[in-house]
Formats: C-alpha cells, sequence, structure tokens
C-alpha cells in the first residue's frame, strides 16, 4: 500500500469524518436549523464554533491514543481504553448503524421519488448498491471516494451560497446585523457534537498512515473544522429568510423555491443522495475492519467471503428497519445511544485516555534521559 502525501495525511481523516457525520439531517438544514439557526445567526455561528472546538479536541485526543496504542479499529482502541468494559461502545455502536442506516434508507427512498416519481424502492436499492460496491472495494476506494466527495459537497455548497449571496446578499447582511443570539447557543453546540462523536471511533482507519503523536493531532484538530465547514455554509445560505427555514421540515426548500432554479436543486439532491451512500458506508466499513481484525488477531486466515457477507448483512439490516418507520422510536433511540456514547467513549477518552497519553510522554521523557 502506498503511503499518503504528507498533505493527505493531514486532511483525509477530516474529509472522512465530514463525509460520515453529513446524513440525511445535516445535509436538508433540518439538523442544522434546530441546533443553530433556532438561536439565531450569530447564535448559530457561535454554536457552531463551539461544535467545531469540541470535535476537533476528541478527534485530536482520539487519533493520538490511536498513534500510540496502534489500533486501527473500534474495538482494539476501545479495549485499551476501557479493557473488557470496551464491548459496552460496541453495543451503542451495533445500535447507531441499525438507526442509521434505517434512516438513510427511507431518505433515499423520498429523495428518488420526489425527484423522479419512481417508487422508493428504487432509491433504497440504489443506496444499497453504492454502500456495498463502496465497501467490498476496501479501504483505499472508501478513502479516496469520501474525500472526493467533500470536494463535490463544499464545491455545491459554496456556490449555493454565492448565488443566495448574489440574488439575497441584502436578507443575509440585514439578518447577520440583528446580532440575534438566543441564550442556548452554547448548549446546542454541544449537544449537536456530541450527538455526532460517537462516529469518531468509526473512522480510525484513515490515521494508520500517520507517523507520530504531533500529527496525529494535528489530524484531529483539522477533522473538527473540516466537518463544520459546510454547516456554516448552509446556515449562511438558509439566513435570507431564516424564520420561514425554521417553519418548514426540509429547510433548505424554502430556500430553493425562492431561488426558482431546479438545475442546482437537482445538483444538491444528487449530492446529497451521494452523502447518504458515504454515511452508511463509513458506518458499515468500522464493522468490516473490526471483524476482519478479529480474525486476524486470531491467527486464522481472513476468508475473501467474509467482507461480502458482512456488508451485505449490514446493508439488508438497513433496508429491513427502514420498512418499520417508527420515526419516534428513531428519534429516542438517537438521544439515548448518544448518552451511551458519551459514557462509554467521550468521558473516558478525555479522562483516562488523556491520563494514559500523559504517562506514554513521561515514560519516553525518562527513557530519553536514560539513553
Amino acid at each position: 500500500m502506498a503511503k499518503k502525501k504528507p498533505w493527505t495525511r493531514y486532511l483525509v481523516p477530516g474529509f472522512v469524518f465530514q463525509s460520515v457525520v453529513i446524513g440525511g439531517g445535516y445535509g436538508t438544514g433540518a439538523e442544522i436549523m434546530q441546533y443553530f439557526g433556532a438561536n439565531g445567526l450569530v447564535g448559530g455561528l457561535l454554536g457552531l464554533t463551539v461544535t467545531m472546538i469540541t470535535w476537533s479536541v476528541l478527534c485530536a485526543v482520539t487519533f493520538e491514543f490511536v498513534c500510540l496504542y496502534r489500533t486501527f479499529d473500534y474495538s482494539s482502541m476501545m479495549s485499551a481504553l476501557l479493557g473488557r468494559a470496551g464491548v459496552l461502545y460496541e453495543l451503542c455502536y451495533i445500535g447507531m448503524l441499525l438507526l442509521v442506516l434505517g434512516v438513510i434508507n427511507a431518505t433515499a427512498g423520498s429523495m428518488v421519488h420526489n425527484l423522479t416519481g419512481l417508487s422508493p424502492w428504487a432509491g433504497v436499492l440504489l443506496l444499497a448498491g453504492g454502500m456495498f460496491l463502496l465497501v467490498i472495494k476496501g479501504t483505499e476506494t472508501v478513502e479516496r471516494a469520501l474525500s472526493l466527495w467533500s470536494y463535490v459537497l463544499s464545491g455545491v455548497y459554496f456556490l449555493f451560497m454565492v448565488i443566495v449571496f448574489v440574488r439575497f446578499g441584502g436578507n443575509v447582511s440585514a439578518e447577520f446585523a440583528r446580532g440575534e443570539a438566543e441564550a442556548g447557543w452554547f448548549s446546542s453546540g454541544l449537544q449537536y457534537a456530541f450527538y455526532n462523536l460517537g462516529i469518531v471511533p468509526a473512522l480510525l482507519y484513515t490515521v494508520r498512515d500517520v507517523r507520530d503523536r504531533r500529527e496525529a493531532a494535528a489530524c484531529g484538530l483539522l477533522a473538527g473544522v473540516i466537518g463544520v465547514i459546510p454547516a456554516a455554509l448552509l446556515l449562511l445560505a438558509m439566513s435570507c429568510n431564516l424564520s420561514a427555514a425554521a417553519s418548514a421540515e426540509v429547510p433548505v426548500t424554502v430556500i430553493f423555491r425562492m431561488l426558482d432554479m431546479k438545475w442546482l436543486y437537482v445538483l444538491f439532491e444528487i449530492v446529497l443522495f451521494g452523502t447518504l451512500v458515504e454515511t452508511g458506508a463509513g458506518f458499515i466499513k468500522a464493522v468490516d475492519d473490526r471483524v476482519e481484525r478479529s480474525c486476524a488477531g486470531g491467527g486464522r486466515r481472513v476468508p475473501r467471503w467474509m467482507r461480502l457477507a458482512v456488508t451485505a448483512g449490514l446493508v439488508l439490516a438497513g433496508i429491513g428497519v427502514s420498512t418499520f418507520g417508527l420515526t419516534d422510536l428513531i428519534a429516542k433511540g438517537y438521544g439515548t445511544i448518544c448518552w451511551g456514547f458519551l459514557l462509554v467513549y467521550v468521558l473516558p477518552m478525555l479522562s483516562i485516555g488523556v491520563g494514559k497519553i500523559t504517562e506514554f510522554g513521561k515514560k519516553r521523557r525518562r527513557t530519553a534521559k536514560m539513553s
């Protein structure tokens, strides 16, 4: 496997993090409006800053921990962090995986139906095929595809924002001049950050070529910044009519109706569909790595059909979950699992993990003095 160029090593973890974190709720503006737009434009931007800092800090600590212990799948990382209790993270992760796959399948079906009039099953099958092909191609293909699509995604979001500014720049300026910042911007920024932090251990394969702790920390800090950029662009674009977007089920549709540019809407939906494929593939890839490392760790040869079977099984499970249509259960499930991630990953990494990193540094300095 060819080593990555320096700039690639620094940016790929962030691009993959961005690709996986952007699901249907982020991409359509629903989550951005709920957590940030509801606090006003200035409050929303402040909240996004809190999210960015939180993501950057935890990614930096996690990547540095992984670099020290050489644990490039979530199972081995959690074992190094919590020992046998690390299985608790895996239970939370599998629960989140099934919920995410169910939600993105339902979203894909709805998107394709609204755009083409075809059965929602056409969107579900197209999504399933995309995820399956992407994962079975292996780590390098997943990294390359997710990184490339991040460029496309950022480009379309930037184009969207520029067109909105050209057409409705006065509205955006007026909204910014209001300086509205509701008191809940700080807590909203933290809530959204915690809402998504559980996926970080699923992206550890992206730092396997990192050479040292400093590089690992830099990758983590950049990941938080890269992950927030599309959200900031989307919030700025929606601020041309923030009150109407806040009351809409799919906020970005309000802006597209104002623009009356069908081609831009179709382009946006295509890019968003691609992010759904990336989100699902990123979650599945982590389980695939976990199973393969477990088999290899036992001294057994990993059969070729293993990745095919795991990927196909999870894709089908996601389709099955999407047929239930249990919106309330999914919403409650997300909240419960996020609390689980906070307890079994975020807090331990920021306490036990930081302690182990610090101790490692002390041992290395003592060794250096003795030599």
